[in-house]
């Protein structure tokens, strides 16, 4: 129902998302209900529901709003920091529950869990990142960091880097990854020399490299299920 104020108190009590969300459950609520209980607050003739609908128009969705930078949400009319960085907090939330284990800690199955984890953080990125994930014996992300940042196209890394960071976090294995901001995810010839001379090292000092995932938005390409490692 289309109502022509922007309070949503004003609505009656079974039509408010909240309300809705305590006598019927969160299941029962519309994507659109439950992002506007995540905006909290509408602006000028807009409801906290109005501008959830304009972000699920826009984007095409739940999980295309989920996959926005806050400065993205902040371009949309209505959304100012405090709106943004609550979307943003529970998206991520959500992300990180969906690919945890029960103690909270991030369990990396296949490259997609890698590209699922690093790509909203990776896209807005001008220039190439390489990082290193720290891996227990269960494959539980124990720790990471960002080792290198090149230029629009390169980024080198060296081999006791990584392994110098993996002893230094008694890894039980690594998992490489960088991004290609140009949104193509094929690995170039350095890339597969660096996957290479990497994993060479793992075997040498005993700790594996899993994989070396390439991301470019949101494609990605792992350097495993090429049968480079």
């Amino acid at each position: 129902m289309i109502r022509d104020h922007s309070t949503i108190r004003d609505w009656p009590v079974r039509e408010r998302p909240r309300e809705k969300l305590l006598s019927d459950g969160a299941q029962n609520l519309t994507d659109g209900e439950l992002l506007a209980i995540l905006i909290r607050n509408g602006t000028g003739r807009q409801t906290a529901l109005d501008l959830a609908r304009t972000l699920l128009s826009r984007k095409g969705g739940l999980r295309a709003v989920g996959q926005m930078s806050a400065g993205e949400l902040m371009r949309i009319a209505g959304i100012g920091a405090a709106k943004a960085v609550g979307v943003l907090a529970a998206f991520e939330i959500g992300r990180r529950c969906e690919g945890g284990s029960r103690d909270g800690t991030l369990v990396i199955r296949g490259p997609g869990d890698v590209a699922q984890y690093l790509a909203p953080r990776l896209e807005a990125q001008v220039c190439e990142v390489f990082l290193v994930l720290a891996l227990d014996a269960k494959n539980g992300l124990k720790s990471e960091v960002e080792l290198t940042r090149g230029t629009l196209n390169a980024s080198l890394v060296h081999p006791r880097e990584v392994f110098k960071y993996a002893i230094d976090s008694r890894a039980a294995a690594v998992i490489v990854v960088h991004n290609h901001p140009s949104g193509n995810p094929e690995p170039s010839q350095e890339d597969i020399e660096t996957t290479h001379q990497l994993a060479e090292a793992g075997r040498i000092v005993g700790i594996p490299v899993h994989d070396h995932v390439i991301i470019a938005g949101h494609a990605y390409v792992s350097m495993a299920d090429r049968g480079e490692i």
